[in-house]
């Protein structure tokens, strides 16, 4: 069976367990944490997660950060200077936050997201170098009164997250789902 296989099983086990609704936000985020060689893989399977998600009676919807960046950044009045000089842009980056929330806010509000809802987060490895998964998910999870599951392509050992296995991780309290776990 395919690491891919094996997560969405691993998920389904868990996504069939009944909710608790006194969950605080961090205890509502899910990561399904897969390599980040297998990303084409997973995206090329994500319905089969919303089948399951389904079957267990609850609702999906999916957000995609894939292209925010680029949306973010073409809508910035400066932006020609920032490929010019992209050193320029650290500065700018807090705003890619708000950004990003804002359109996060709206997509709940547009589907009349509830509690019963999985809002799935796609393409957070577009995030790399740009912003910590982190405060994405912390600026997230409280917005979300149903569970935020992060398909999150990296690694995860002893609570620590590592995006793209790169160098800076985080110790978080979400629930973690592997292809061995």
């Amino acid at each position: 069976m395919s690491k891919i296989k094996r997560l969405i099983s691993s998920y389904n086990n868990f996504i069939a367990i009944p909710w608790r609704n006194d969950a605080a936000p961090a205890q509502r985020v899910i990561f399904c944490v897969y390599n980040g060689n297998e990303e084409l893989r997973l995206r090329a399977r994500i319905d089969e997660f919303e089948i399951v998600t389904r079957q267990a009676d609850h609702d999906w919807v999916i957000f995609d950060l894939t292209e925010t960046f680029a949306d973010w950044l073409a809508s910035q009045r400066y932006a020609k200077s920032y490929f010019q000089k992209p050193e320029l842009l650290a500065t700018l980056l807090p705003k890619y936050l708000t950004y990003i929330t804002s359109e996060f806010e709206k997509f709940l509000h547009d589907r009349a997201i509830d509690e019963n809802f999985v809002v799935a987060l796609k393409g957070v490895g577009s995030l790399f170098g740009f912003l910590k998964v982190k405060d994405v998910v912390d600026q997230f999870a409280p917005l979300v009164s149903g569970r935020l599951l992060v398909f999150f392509p990296g690694s995860y050992e002893n609570n620590n997250y590592r995006l793209l296995d790169g160098y800076d991780g985080w110790n978080y309290l979400a629930i973690h789902i592997t292809a061995d776990k």
